[in-house]
């Protein structure tokens, strides 16, 4: 097949966003694979399904590079969804969401002869995503609306509540407390949540997004469960560090009562 020169063009663009994939052609992902003869030797049969999808992910990308704008239409369809998914819980809104999942994918389409491929294409717009609706909810600062009606609730519910009314009722109670806990942590804190928990990814994953270590990301995740451990159950009281020598002193000095551990 000739190549050509990537060119961007509003069309092209949108059509490629849209993803329409065209009439009887082969899922791209397997087109490249079977064409370059990866996937049947012994080297494939060694990987794991993360190292497959990235091998996959990067010849799509090389293809896409030289011209082929159906590679790129493939890379959308592998990860709109989860770029979608990832922006409804940062944002609480699925238009904003979908806003974003569509500026992420176009803004990578233009970019694309400078991505250098020092990092997996997935964690390229992992970080465009996520700074993207990070800037979008703090422009719209703190969301009033009831927790019940969050957008995120129902969608969990759909899933999980299996058509059972009853079900469904005390699932979108244990939801909205819990969301209500997410979206009170500190925003980098909510967004590695979000990525381990929701995503999927494992800590070395969300520490290249984030470009933090995986040390931040474990604290991160272990403050998180404790904070969210008291937001869906206000009523258990967490037991206390003892106090220093030195702290039960200058209570002492101060005439002040030194509460025991465990005690309120």
């Amino acid at each position: 097949m000739q190549r050509h020169r990537r060119r961007d063009t509003g069309a092209e663009t949108m059509r490629v966003l849209r993803f329409q994939p065209h009439a009887h052609s082969p899922r791209m992902g397997d087109r490249i694979v079977q064409s370059s003869g990866w996937g049947t030797g012994s080297k494939s049969m060694t990987m794991t399904p993360a190292q497959r999808e990235g091998e996959t992910a990067a010849r799509l990308v090389a293809a896409a590079k030289a011209g082929d704008a159906l590679a790129f239409e493939e890379l959308v369809r592998r990860y709109r969804k989860r770029i979608f998914a990832l922006a409804l819980h940062l944002t609480g809104t699925p238009s904003d969401a979908d806003d974003i999942a569509q500026e992420v994918f176009i803004r990578a389409f233009r970019a694309l002869d400078r991505f250098e491929g020092r990092s997996e294409f997935f964690t390229w717009v992992y970080r465009m995503a996520v700074n993207r609706a990070l800037n979008a909810r703090r422009d719209k600062g703190r969301r009033s609306e009831d927790p019940l009606e969050d957008p995120r609730v129902e969608y969990a519910v759909s899933v999980d509540a299996a058509g059972d009314p009853a079900k469904a009722a005390e699932l979108r109670l244990t939801y909205a407390r819990l969301l209500r806990g997410l979206d009170s942590l500190p925003a980098e804190m909510r967004t590695t949540v979000v990525l381990v928990v929701l995503q999927g990814m494992s800590h070395g994953e969300a520490a290249v997004v984030q470009k933090c270590s995986e040390g931040t990301i474990a604290w991160r995740m272990h403050e998180a469960r404790s904070r969210l451990n008291s937001t869906m159950n206000p009523d258990v009281v967490r037991k206390r560090r003892p106090l220093s020598q030195e702290l039960e002193g200058l209570l002492s000095e101060l005439g002040l009562p030194a509460l025991s551990p465990g005690r309120a």
